[in-house]
Protein backbone atom coordinates (compact mmCIF):
# COMPACT_ATOMS: atom_id res chain seq x y z
CA UNK A 1 0.00 0.00 0.00
CA UNK A 2 1.18 3.53 -0.63
CA UNK A 3 3.18 5.23 2.07
CA UNK A 4 2.59 8.72 0.75
CA UNK A 5 1.26 11.13 3.34
CA UNK A 6 -0.88 14.06 2.37
CA UNK A 7 -1.21 15.65 5.75
CA UNK A 8 -4.08 16.16 8.17
CA UNK A 9 -7.49 15.89 6.56
CA UNK A 10 -8.38 19.41 7.64
CA UNK A 11 -5.47 20.72 5.52
CA UNK A 12 -6.90 19.27 2.31
CA UNK A 13 -8.85 21.51 0.00
CA UNK A 14 -12.56 20.61 0.32
CA UNK A 15 -12.73 20.60 -3.49
CA UNK A 16 -10.58 17.46 -3.40
CA UNK A 17 -12.28 15.70 -0.52
CA UNK A 18 -15.81 16.01 -1.90
CA UNK A 19 -14.89 13.71 -4.81
CA UNK A 20 -13.16 11.01 -2.79
CA UNK A 21 -16.04 8.50 -2.74
CA UNK A 22 -16.80 8.66 -6.45
CA UNK A 23 -13.09 8.44 -7.25
CA UNK A 24 -12.87 5.32 -5.08
CA UNK A 25 -15.72 3.82 -7.09
CA UNK A 26 -14.02 4.68 -10.37
CA UNK A 27 -10.68 3.23 -9.28
CA UNK A 28 -12.38 0.12 -7.90
CA UNK A 29 -14.06 -0.57 -11.24
CA UNK A 30 -10.74 -0.04 -12.99
CA UNK A 31 -8.64 -2.17 -10.63
CA UNK A 32 -11.05 -4.75 -9.15
CA UNK A 33 -9.56 -4.33 -5.67
CA UNK A 34 -10.62 -2.25 -2.70
CA UNK A 35 -7.01 -2.12 -1.47
CA UNK A 36 -5.67 -0.97 -4.84
CA UNK A 37 -8.53 1.50 -5.24
CA UNK A 38 -7.78 3.12 -1.88
CA UNK A 39 -4.10 3.31 -2.84
CA UNK A 40 -4.96 4.86 -6.19
CA UNK A 41 -7.21 7.49 -4.62
CA UNK A 42 -4.56 8.26 -2.02
CA UNK A 43 -1.99 8.76 -4.78
CA UNK A 44 -4.48 10.88 -6.73
CA UNK A 45 -4.98 13.11 -3.71
CA UNK A 46 -1.22 13.39 -3.20
CA UNK A 47 -0.66 14.47 -6.79
CA UNK A 48 -3.61 16.87 -6.73
CA UNK A 49 -2.54 18.38 -3.41
CA UNK A 50 0.96 18.96 -4.75
CA UNK A 51 -0.33 20.46 -7.98
CA UNK A 52 -3.20 22.50 -6.57
CA UNK A 53 -1.18 25.71 -6.38
CA UNK A 54 -0.51 25.50 -10.13
CA UNK A 55 -4.05 24.48 -11.02
CA UNK A 56 -5.38 27.42 -12.98
CA UNK A 57 -8.95 26.28 -13.40
CA UNK A 58 -8.54 25.41 -17.08
CA UNK A 59 -10.95 22.56 -16.36
CA UNK A 60 -13.31 21.63 -13.54
CA UNK A 61 -11.65 20.20 -10.44
CA UNK A 62 -13.64 16.98 -10.90
CA UNK A 63 -12.35 16.47 -14.46
CA UNK A 64 -8.82 17.23 -13.33
CA UNK A 65 -9.05 14.66 -10.53
CA UNK A 66 -10.41 12.02 -12.92
CA UNK A 67 -7.49 12.68 -15.28
CA UNK A 68 -5.05 12.13 -12.42
CA UNK A 69 -6.91 9.05 -11.16
CA UNK A 70 -7.01 7.54 -14.65
CA UNK A 71 -3.26 7.95 -15.07
CA UNK A 72 -2.66 6.42 -11.63
CA UNK A 73 -4.83 3.41 -12.51
CA UNK A 74 -3.18 2.96 -15.90
CA UNK A 75 0.21 3.01 -14.19
CA UNK A 76 -0.95 0.38 -11.68
CA UNK A 77 -2.38 -1.85 -14.42
CA UNK A 78 0.74 -1.79 -16.56
CA UNK A 79 2.03 -5.35 -16.88
CA UNK A 80 -0.44 -6.70 -14.32
CA UNK A 81 -2.39 -9.92 -14.81
CA UNK A 82 -6.18 -9.85 -14.87
CA UNK A 83 -8.03 -10.33 -11.59
CA UNK A 84 -10.79 -12.95 -11.72
CA UNK A 85 -13.38 -14.93 -9.79
CA UNK A 86 -12.84 -18.68 -9.20
CA UNK A 87 -15.47 -19.77 -11.72
CA UNK A 88 -13.71 -17.71 -14.41
CA UNK A 89 -10.75 -20.08 -14.14
CA UNK A 90 -12.58 -23.39 -14.30
CA UNK A 91 -14.33 -23.34 -17.68
CA UNK A 92 -17.78 -24.87 -17.83
CA UNK A 93 -17.06 -27.83 -15.58
CA UNK A 94 -17.03 -27.90 -11.81
CA UNK A 95 -15.24 -30.18 -9.36
CA UNK A 96 -16.74 -32.58 -6.81
CA UNK A 97 -17.15 -31.33 -3.26
CA UNK A 98 -13.58 -31.07 -1.93
CA UNK A 99 -12.51 -32.48 1.41
CA UNK A 100 -10.98 -29.17 2.51
CA UNK A 101 -10.03 -25.72 1.33
CA UNK A 102 -7.12 -26.05 -1.10
CA UNK A 103 -5.56 -24.37 -4.09
CA UNK A 104 -5.04 -20.98 -2.50
CA UNK A 105 -3.89 -18.20 -4.83
CA UNK A 106 -2.39 -14.82 -3.91
CA UNK A 107 -4.85 -12.08 -3.05
CA UNK A 108 -3.75 -10.21 -6.17
CA UNK A 109 -5.30 -12.95 -8.35
CA UNK A 110 -8.87 -12.26 -7.28
CA UNK A 111 -11.57 -9.64 -7.64
CA UNK A 112 -12.19 -8.18 -4.18
CA UNK A 113 -15.48 -6.98 -2.70
CA UNK A 114 -16.29 -3.42 -1.72
CA UNK A 115 -19.02 -2.10 0.55
CA UNK A 116 -21.65 0.09 -1.09
CA UNK A 117 -21.00 2.91 1.36
CA UNK A 118 -17.40 3.14 0.14
CA UNK A 119 -18.20 3.73 -3.52
CA UNK A 120 -21.87 4.47 -4.19
CA UNK A 121 -23.59 7.87 -3.92
CA UNK A 122 -25.74 8.43 -0.85
CA UNK A 123 -28.46 10.19 -2.81
CA UNK A 124 -29.31 11.41 -6.28
CA UNK A 125 -31.45 10.41 -9.22
CA UNK A 126 -32.85 6.87 -8.69
CA UNK A 127 -32.01 5.85 -12.26
CA UNK A 128 -28.41 6.98 -11.84
CA UNK A 129 -28.19 5.17 -8.52
CA UNK A 130 -29.41 1.96 -10.18
CA UNK A 131 -26.72 2.27 -12.86
CA UNK A 132 -24.09 2.89 -10.18
CA UNK A 133 -25.17 -0.23 -8.24
CA UNK A 134 -25.07 -2.43 -11.33
CA UNK A 135 -21.65 -1.10 -12.29
CA UNK A 136 -20.05 -2.46 -9.10
CA UNK A 137 -21.70 -5.90 -9.26
CA UNK A 138 -19.06 -8.60 -9.04
CA UNK A 139 -19.92 -10.05 -12.44
CA UNK A 140 -19.60 -6.64 -14.10
CA UNK A 141 -16.33 -5.76 -12.33
CA UNK A 142 -14.93 -9.17 -13.31
CA UNK A 143 -16.02 -8.61 -16.92
CA UNK A 144 -14.33 -5.20 -16.96
CA UNK A 145 -11.02 -6.89 -16.19
CA UNK A 146 -11.16 -8.56 -19.63
CA UNK A 147 -10.78 -5.14 -21.26
CA UNK A 148 -7.44 -3.47 -21.99
CA UNK A 149 -6.94 -0.67 -19.44
CA UNK A 150 -7.73 2.25 -21.77
CA UNK A 151 -10.86 0.54 -23.13
CA UNK A 152 -11.87 -0.07 -19.53
CA UNK A 153 -11.49 3.62 -18.73
CA UNK A 154 -13.45 4.64 -21.82
CA UNK A 155 -16.34 2.30 -21.07
CA UNK A 156 -16.60 3.36 -17.42
CA UNK A 157 -16.40 7.05 -18.23
CA UNK A 158 -18.87 6.88 -21.12
CA UNK A 159 -21.44 4.32 -19.96
CA UNK A 160 -21.28 4.41 -16.17
CA UNK A 161 -20.35 8.02 -15.47
CA UNK A 162 -22.09 9.35 -18.62
CA UNK A 163 -19.23 11.52 -19.83
CA UNK A 164 -19.45 12.85 -23.39
CA UNK A 165 -17.09 11.46 -26.00
CA UNK A 166 -15.23 14.76 -26.36
CA UNK A 167 -14.76 14.96 -22.57
CA UNK A 168 -13.24 11.47 -22.50
CA UNK A 169 -11.06 12.30 -25.50
CA UNK A 170 -9.71 15.36 -23.71
CA UNK A 171 -9.06 13.37 -20.52
CA UNK A 172 -7.15 10.66 -22.41
CA UNK A 173 -5.40 13.06 -24.81
CA UNK A 174 -6.89 11.32 -27.84
CA UNK A 175 -9.54 11.88 -30.50
CA UNK A 176 -13.28 11.44 -30.36
CA UNK A 177 -13.01 8.83 -33.12
CA UNK A 178 -10.55 6.83 -31.01
CA UNK A 179 -12.86 7.03 -28.00
CA UNK A 180 -15.85 5.82 -30.04
CA UNK A 181 -13.81 2.97 -31.51
CA UNK A 182 -12.57 1.90 -28.07
CA UNK A 183 -16.12 1.99 -26.73
CA UNK A 184 -17.39 -0.25 -29.55
CA UNK A 185 -14.65 -2.80 -28.92
CA UNK A 186 -15.28 -2.72 -25.17
CA UNK A 187 -19.01 -3.29 -25.66
CA UNK A 188 -18.31 -6.26 -27.94
CA UNK A 189 -15.99 -7.84 -25.38
CA UNK A 190 -18.50 -7.41 -22.56
CA UNK A 191 -21.20 -8.97 -24.73
CA UNK A 192 -18.96 -12.00 -25.21
CA UNK A 193 -18.18 -12.44 -21.50
CA UNK A 194 -21.72 -11.68 -20.31
CA UNK A 195 -20.90 -8.71 -18.14
CA UNK A 196 -24.02 -6.55 -18.46
CA UNK A 197 -26.56 -7.58 -15.78
CA UNK A 198 -30.06 -6.13 -15.86
CA UNK A 199 -30.80 -3.50 -13.17
CA UNK A 200 -32.48 -4.89 -10.06
CA UNK A 201 -33.42 -3.56 -6.65
CA UNK A 202 -33.90 -5.36 -3.33
CA UNK A 203 -37.67 -5.55 -2.78
CA UNK A 204 -39.58 -6.68 0.31
CA UNK A 205 -39.39 -10.32 -0.82
CA UNK A 206 -35.62 -10.03 -1.14
CA UNK A 207 -35.30 -8.48 2.31
CA UNK A 208 -37.34 -11.31 3.80
CA UNK A 209 -35.10 -13.83 2.03
CA UNK A 210 -32.02 -12.13 3.46
CA UNK A 211 -33.49 -12.29 6.97
CA UNK A 212 -34.12 -16.02 6.53
CA UNK A 213 -30.55 -16.47 5.29
CA UNK A 214 -29.15 -14.86 8.45
CA UNK A 215 -31.47 -16.89 10.68
CA UNK A 216 -30.75 -20.26 9.04
CA UNK A 217 -27.00 -19.69 8.97
CA UNK A 218 -26.74 -18.57 12.59
CA UNK A 219 -28.81 -21.59 13.70
CA UNK A 220 -26.78 -23.68 11.25
CA UNK A 221 -29.97 -25.28 10.02
CA UNK A 222 -28.61 -26.53 6.71
CA UNK A 223 -31.92 -28.03 5.58
CA UNK A 224 -33.55 -24.63 5.92
CA UNK A 225 -30.50 -22.88 4.46
CA UNK A 226 -30.34 -24.83 1.21
CA UNK A 227 -34.07 -24.27 0.61
CA UNK A 228 -33.22 -20.59 0.17
CA UNK A 229 -30.94 -21.41 -2.77
CA UNK A 230 -31.64 -22.02 -6.42
CA UNK A 231 -31.22 -25.67 -7.32
CA UNK A 232 -28.12 -24.80 -9.39
CA UNK A 233 -26.82 -22.06 -7.06
CA UNK A 234 -23.07 -21.50 -6.99
CA UNK A 235 -20.63 -20.59 -4.24
CA UNK A 236 -16.96 -19.69 -4.34
CA UNK A 237 -14.49 -18.74 -1.61
CA UNK A 238 -11.56 -16.56 -2.69
CA UNK A 239 -8.61 -16.76 -2.10
CA UNK A 240 -9.20 -20.46 -2.85
CA UNK A 241 -9.80 -21.82 -6.35
CA UNK A 242 -12.57 -24.18 -5.25
CA UNK A 243 -16.19 -23.52 -6.09
CA UNK A 244 -19.46 -25.36 -5.70
CA UNK A 245 -22.55 -25.74 -7.87
CA UNK A 246 -25.96 -26.90 -6.69
CA UNK A 247 -27.61 -26.58 -3.33
CA UNK A 248 -26.93 -30.25 -2.55
CA UNK A 249 -23.18 -29.75 -2.93
CA UNK A 250 -23.29 -26.51 -0.97
CA UNK A 251 -25.16 -28.26 1.85
CA UNK A 252 -22.70 -31.17 1.79
CA UNK A 253 -19.80 -28.75 2.11
CA UNK A 254 -21.40 -26.89 5.02
CA UNK A 255 -22.05 -30.11 6.93
CA UNK A 256 -18.56 -31.43 6.18
CA UNK A 257 -15.43 -29.29 5.71
CA UNK A 258 -17.39 -26.10 6.39
CA UNK A 259 -18.83 -27.27 9.71
CA UNK A 260 -16.41 -25.01 11.59
CA UNK A 261 -18.77 -22.17 10.69
CA UNK A 262 -21.37 -23.50 13.12
CA UNK A 263 -21.98 -20.96 15.86
CA UNK A 264 -21.10 -18.00 13.64
CA UNK A 265 -22.68 -14.58 14.04
CA UNK A 266 -23.65 -12.47 11.05
CA UNK A 267 -24.00 -8.74 10.42
CA UNK A 268 -26.16 -7.54 7.54
CA UNK A 269 -24.60 -5.05 5.14
CA UNK A 270 -24.48 -4.39 1.39
CA UNK A 271 -21.58 -4.84 -1.00
CA UNK A 272 -21.10 -4.59 -4.75
CA UNK A 273 -24.63 -3.29 -5.15
CA UNK A 274 -26.19 -6.39 -3.58
CA UNK A 275 -27.12 -7.74 -0.12
CA UNK A 276 -24.18 -9.02 1.89
CA UNK A 277 -23.43 -10.41 5.34
CA UNK A 278 -20.25 -10.25 7.37
CA UNK A 279 -19.53 -13.58 9.07
CA UNK A 280 -17.74 -13.94 12.43
CA UNK A 281 -16.68 -17.46 13.42
CA UNK A 282 -16.33 -18.59 17.05
CA UNK A 283 -12.86 -17.90 18.45
CA UNK A 284 -11.02 -20.38 20.67
CA UNK A 285 -10.84 -17.97 23.60
CA UNK A 286 -14.44 -16.82 23.28
CA UNK A 287 -16.16 -14.22 21.19
CA UNK A 288 -16.15 -14.22 17.40
CA UNK A 289 -13.52 -13.18 14.86
CA UNK A 290 -13.94 -12.06 11.24
CA UNK A 291 -14.12 -14.96 8.81
CA UNK A 292 -15.71 -13.86 5.56
CA UNK A 293 -17.98 -11.51 3.67
CA UNK A 294 -20.84 -13.22 1.80
CA UNK A 295 -21.95 -11.22 -1.24
CA UNK A 296 -25.33 -12.55 -2.39
CA UNK A 297 -27.02 -12.46 -5.78
CA UNK A 298 -30.80 -12.93 -5.60
CA UNK A 299 -32.75 -14.06 -8.66
CA UNK A 300 -36.44 -14.97 -8.85
CA UNK A 301 -36.92 -15.11 -5.10
CA UNK A 302 -33.94 -17.34 -4.30
CA UNK A 303 -30.21 -16.96 -3.83
CA UNK A 304 -28.38 -17.75 -7.06
CA UNK A 305 -24.76 -16.97 -6.15
CA UNK A 306 -22.79 -16.74 -2.90
CA UNK A 307 -19.37 -15.12 -3.12
CA UNK A 308 -17.68 -15.81 0.22
CA UNK A 309 -14.55 -13.67 0.50
CA UNK A 310 -12.51 -15.13 3.35
CA UNK A 311 -10.66 -12.84 5.74
CA UNK A 312 -7.63 -15.12 6.16
CA UNK A 313 -5.07 -12.31 6.28
CA UNK A 314 -7.17 -10.28 8.73
CA UNK A 315 -7.00 -7.24 6.43
CA UNK A 316 -10.23 -7.44 4.45
CA UNK A 317 -12.64 -6.43 7.21
CA UNK A 318 -10.44 -3.51 8.24
CA UNK A 319 -10.21 -2.31 4.63
CA UNK A 320 -13.99 -2.52 4.33
CA UNK A 321 -14.56 -0.63 7.58
CA UNK A 322 -16.27 -3.62 9.22
CA UNK A 323 -15.90 -4.46 12.93
CA UNK A 324 -12.82 -6.59 13.58
CA UNK A 325 -14.47 -8.56 16.38
CA UNK A 326 -17.95 -9.63 17.51
CA UNK A 327 -18.49 -10.32 21.20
Amino acid sequence: MTSAVIGPADQLDPRLLEHRRELTGYCYRMLGSVFDAEDAVQETMVRAWRGLADFEGRSAVRSWLYRIATNVCLDQLSGRQRRALPMDLAGNSYPPVPASLAGRRPTEAWIEPVLDRQVLPEDGDPAEQAVARESVRLAFVAALQHLPPKQRAVLILREVLRWKADEVAELLDTTVASVNSALQRARATLADVGGRPAPRTLDDEGRALLARYLDAFERYDIDAFVQLLHEDATQHMPPFEMWLRGRDDIGTWMLGPGAGCQGSRLIETSANGTPAVAQYRPAEGGGHLPWGLHVLEIEDGRIAHISSFLNLDCELFAALGLPTSFD
